[in-house]
């Protein structure tokens, strides 16, 4: 026997449908590539979007085709967003800042049809447009007035493609099923691989990232997405935006600490949402100019993913910032949402000091996210917070398989997908990863975790930022290598460091040796770059401690 409900499809016009019937007035707020500050609302963005969806009708764009984009976070963005993927097109978000032929590979892998593009990257769709074999349109996402000279065919001005339809449009009706938007991921070995979401997906994802125990977006928050539209969607952000009608502030290619830190005066933001690498210069901007974020911000909270959030972070933005960091934890595969660190009740009366600790962990994994740990043999591990693991996800907004089939199968009998990293669950369910399966150090049969030594050495006052690899020891198999970058006008030495770190680690733990760098390398996302780090210090040599 069926119920007897409504079966209507979870697609991404609704959202943007919803936010206009809504939360018409809720404004999203836009740093430009041209400079100015653009506002507008919901009721706008849905309007655009529909003329957007008949732009793609007049180009050609059928079901299914993929449209491009090399774009910062803006409010034409959000509009492709919505009107690519509700007229039933594939949006497909490049991240501008992979290598140029990873650019050029991916947008032939997808066959894109037609490429939008902010000005910044007039240059580099120069470059590569004619390298792309399936792109039929080049369209620049400005007005007449800042259209470049382009030595391309088909080149095209955004506002004049969408001024040219109005906004009588019914957004059509299909399976939920339906691909939606595609995003590449440069985390799995060879080729980018892509993976290919859909209307339902995205819908439930948005849901999962509003509710209170997840990141508990809502109508009452001014949310700052540096984190860009291009890095998985910005988590699902602008989707989430709309089912509920949170102020949006998209801070354009503007991501230094001085323009982060005005947009979140000026916009009185409450949330923000990015990783790691951008908020350590939001802290040199705070000491440069000798600022006080209580005073002059409203910040309440801060969420960190795409890397692990090291707890001096958390430290500072709670003591300086009065923000509460969310530590989340997600991948491409995954949407990205997988887990969120937030506070049970049974926490309320924890220390400052016993919270931070805990604030470390990626946290729970919100409904939808299944998540389990096994050993090498594919054994399922206890839950207890010390056994640890491969992490092994499923859930609806997870991924089955990659785009076109790349990688074959990627998800074991039970459909659970192998996430690469290792990983710890404790009894209230807080999930720890403690490294990747690939960068875990292997020291005299035990494992080392290289992100708990970046953490912990992250707390040191002289430390900007932290990175540890494996290096080869006869002995031990593998011992580690701590790299640091030295904060502005500190000079920490290596004895100072490691005598800081002995209080705080294992003593096995202690890194044999320190070096200094003037910068650390970062992937296209802001992970860690260590293979990069394993190949300059492969010849390192580390000093004889037993």
């Amino acid at each position: 026997m069926f119920g007897q409900m409504q079966d209507r499809p979870l697609l991404i016009s609704s959202l943007i449908e919803h936010a206009n019937q809504s939360h018409p007035h809720a404004e999203i707020v836009s740093r430009t590539v041209e400079g100015p500050v653009h506002r507008c609302t919901y009721g706008d963005l849905s309007r655009r979007s529909k003329q957007v969806a008949k732009a793609m009708l007049a180009l050609g764009v059928e079901p299914g085709d993929r449209i491009g984009t090399l774009a910062w976070n803006g409010y034409r963005h959000m509009e492709l967003y919505f009107g690519v993927s509700g007229m039933g097109a594939v949006l497909h978000t490049i991240n501008p800042r992979l290598f140029p032929d990873q650019i050029e590979y991916i947008a032939n892998h997808a066959e894109d049809r037609v490429l939008f593009f902010d000005l910044t990257f007039a240059p580099l769709v120069e470059k590569l447009g004619p390298l792309m074999t399936t792109v039929k349109a080049f369209v620049a996402m400005t007005d007449r007035a800042h259209m470049p000279a382009l030595k391309l065919p088909n080149v095209l001005c955004y506002e004049e493609l969408v001024a040219a339809q109005d906004s009588d449009y019914a957004w059509p009706t299909f399976d939920e099923r339906t691909a939606s938007s595609l995003c590449y991921t440069s985390g799995t070995t060879g080729h980018p691989k892509g993976v290919l979401y859909s209307h339902r997906s995205t819908v439930l994802h948005s849901w999962s990232a509003c509710t209170t125990d997840s990141l508990g977006l809502s109508s009452a928050e001014s949310a700052l997405l540096v984190v860009p539209m291009f890095h998985v969607n910005a988590w699902g952000m602008p989707y989430a935006g709309a089912l509920c009608g949170a102020k949006l502030v998209l801070p354009g290619p503007g991501l230094d600490g001085r323009s982060v830190y005005e947009l979140m005066r000026d916009e009185k933001v409450t949330l923000a949402l990015g990783v790691p690498t951008v908020w350590l210069m939001l802290f040199n901007h705070v000491d440069a100019a000798k600022l006080d974020p209580k005073k002059d911000l409203c910040l309440q909270r801060a969420v960190i993913g795409g890397s692990a959030a090291p707890r001096a972070m958390s430290e500072r933005f709670e003591k300086e910032f009065g923000a509460f960091v969310v530590h989340a934890w997600g991948m491409t595969e995954m949407s990205p949402l997988g887990s969120v660190c937030n506070l049970l009740p049974k926490h309320r009366d924890f220390t400052l000091e016993q919270r931070l600790d805990l604030q470390c962990k990626q946290g729970r994994a919100p409904y939808g996210v299944e998540l389990r740990i096994a050993d090498d043999e594919g054994r399922s591990l206890p839950h207890d917070g010390v056994a640890f693991g491969h992490l092994l996800v499923r859930g609806p907004w997870i991924t089955d398989g990659y785009f076109k089939g790349e990688g074959g199968q990627i998800v074991d009998g039970d459909g659970f997908f192998d996430t690469g990293d290792v990983a710890t669950i404790d009894a209230d369910g807080y999930m720890q990863i403690t490294d990747r399966s690939k960068d875990v150090i292997k020291s005299g049969g035990e494992w080392i975790s290289s992100i708990d030594l970046e953490n912990a050495a992250m707390g040191h006052p002289g430390v900007a930022e932290a990175a540890v690899i494996g290096i080869a020891h006869e002995k031990w198999q593998e011992r580690p290598l701590l790299i640091v970058v030295k904060k502005a006008g500190q000079d920490p030495t290596r004895e100072e460091i490691l005598a800081f770190l002995a209080t705080r680690v294992a003593k096995w733990w202690l890194p044999d040796d320190v070096a200094f760098v003037a910068e650390l390398p970062h992937t296209a996302t802001g992970k860690l770059l260590k293979v990069k780090l394993r190949e300059a210090f492969r010849e390192h040599r580390l000093p004889d401690v037993g």
